[in-house]
């Protein structure tokens, strides 16, 4: 970016953005709508990120925002930007996760059940983000069948969406919370 970076261009006034590469398309174009989504999830890892929790985890969220923000500069790429350099994301990015995963599980006891989203806030926005992602993953599947995504994009989006789950139980145990059993009405 340059020194000059302006907030406001006026080029979206009328309803259309353009992706990577200067195709302007509608706002609401699955494209600009997936990685708007991604953009969300990555605010609410933010607030997530935000609370008093570990240092380990808030490094480790903030290593996850890097990574949401290399996905939406894919899934921004336009017809055309073959030829522009963007950064990707890697299998190692996918094990961090799973590694992350495995160690908070080691810690936790099984579940025998679902369990109800809350207990206490960074909880609750744990649960948030993983709703999130998994739209934000539905999202990128639909623009597969569409324009085509890279696979390791979906791929983290699903494993992220189970960082989340584990991440929220393993803060609740941090914190004392209560996990509340799922039970369905006989």
């Amino acid at each position: 970016m340059s020194s000059e970076w302006k907030i406001y261009t006026k080029t979206g006034d009328a309803g259309t953005t353009a992706l990577i590469g200067g195709a302007r398309v509608p706002k609401n174009d699955l494209r600009i709508e997936t990685y708007g989504t991604v953009d969300e999830l990555n605010s609410w890892i933010g607030l997530i990120r935000d609370q008093e929790i570990a240092k380990h985890y808030t490094d480790i969220l903030l290593e996850v925002q890097d990574r949401l923000f290399t996905m939406e500069s894919s899934l921004a790429r336009g017809p055309g930007s073959d030829d522009i350099p963007l950064p990707g994301l890697e299998e190692k990015d996918i094990s961090l996760l799973e590694s992350e995963i495995d160690e908070m599980n080691e810690a936790l006891t099984p579940l025998s059940s679902f369990i109800l989203p809350g207990g206490n806030t960074v909880v609750s926005y744990c649960h948030l983000a993983r709703t999130v992602c998994r739209r934000s993953e539905r999202l990128a599947i639909q623009m597969t069948e569409q324009f085509g995504v890279e696979a390791l994009n979906i791929k983290y989006l699903n494993r992220l969406s189970d960082y989340l789950f584990v991440l929220a139980r393993k803060l609740a145990l941090d914190t004392g919370a209560v996990e509340t059993p799922w039970k369905p009405r006989k």
